[in-house]
């Protein structure tokens, strides 16, 4: 008789399929643990559009296409991380401005518009807004569904103030 048993080790549940519902819940593990990376478009007056979830080890440029789909719009504010030919040329095929800073490495530098980037605080300000609300703050949310509810509770209740 075999006093060690093979079959009752620990195994970590990644890439094993979980028993109820689906695997992606928009949460990845990067440098800072578990997080999720979230997407916001605001309008010009600082309002939310729409948003998105990204597990956290994802670029936040991978998410942009569906975040602007069947959206009109005459320029787009955004950050260093948002700066990709792909992304520039999908906005020059929609007739808008990219209004976005060339990162450091980026051989061929690319000019932006620094006064109109000066508006870009009104979508940091709309974050720090959203997170007054411990529930977007912290996630306790399992699953994306109930996170994504709790971001339109919370951005309904910023849009009534």
């Amino acid at each position: 008789m075999c006093s060690h048993r093979w079959h009752h080790h620990q195994r970590s549940p990644e890439g094993k399929r979980r028993k109820r519902g689906t695997l992606n819940q928009a949460i990845g593990r990067s440098k800072g643990g578990l997080t999720t990376k979230v997407l916001a478009l605001t309008d010009a007056l600082g309002n939310l559009v729409r948003f998105k979830l990204l597990p956290g080890q994802r670029s936040e440029i991978t998410g942009v296409p569906a975040l602007i789909e069947g959206l009109s719009f005459d320029a787009v504010l955004a950050d260093k991380a948002f700066d990709a030919d792909h992304l520039r040329d999908a906005l020059k095929a929609r007739n808008a401005v990219a209004v976005i800073p060339a990162k450091r490495n980026r051989i061929i530098h690319i000019p932006h518009d620094k006064d109109a980037y000066k508006w870009r605080h009104l979508i940091e300000n709309y974050f720090s807004k959203i997170k007054e609300f411990r529930g977007v703050n912290t996630r306790y949310d399992k699953t994306d569904t109930s996170y994504e509810a709790t971001w339109s509770i919370a951005a309904t209740i910023i849009a009534l103030r």
